[in-house]
């Protein structure tokens, strides 16, 4: 039996003075705990997954960016109705044009600046912590 595609998502780390956007997505965890996140979404017909990625992030973070890099995929694994899916979500560093972040979507319940640092530390996801951490050592070096 053929697996199906996997589910597929873009988003950002996005960069401005060291610090980076967090949301607070209004969809709980599993566990029904708030989650501290990236913003990221699925891409619309047509769109490239740079596009989508912007797109998102102008949604769900009241901002507009513009892409530096590729930081790279996170992929793993979450149930649906009972259904195991696999999801792959390419994450791209992103550097702030303008936008507040208070102009976020109904979809979000909060998002703010952080320090990019803690935001490596504190995001609930690993591979979203990992994404940080990679744009760490991209903007602010690693000495």
């Amino acid at each position: 039996m053929a697996r199906p595609d996997p589910e597929f998502s873009c988003g950002g780390v996005v960069v401005r003075d060291g610090q980076c956007i967090v949301i607070v997505p209004t969809r709980r965890a599993a566990d029904g705990s708030k989650v501290l996140a990236l913003p990221k979404g699925h891409p619309d017909p047509g769109e490239t997954p740079e596009q989508a990625a912007l797109r998102e992030v102008r949604e769900e973070a009241g901002v507009t960016c513009e892409v530096r890099e590729k930081l790279g995929e996170v992929r793993y694994w979450y149930q649906r109705d009972g259904r195991r899916i696999a999801k792959v979500v390419a994450f791209f560093l992103l550097d702030y044009v303008d936008g507040d972040p208070a102009d976020h979507d109904h979809e979000v319940e909060d998002a703010r600046w952080v320090p990019l640092q803690e935001a490596a530390r504190t995001l609930t996801y690993d591979g979203e912590r990992s994404m940080a951490e990679k744009a760490v050592s991209l903007v602010i070096g690693t000495g």
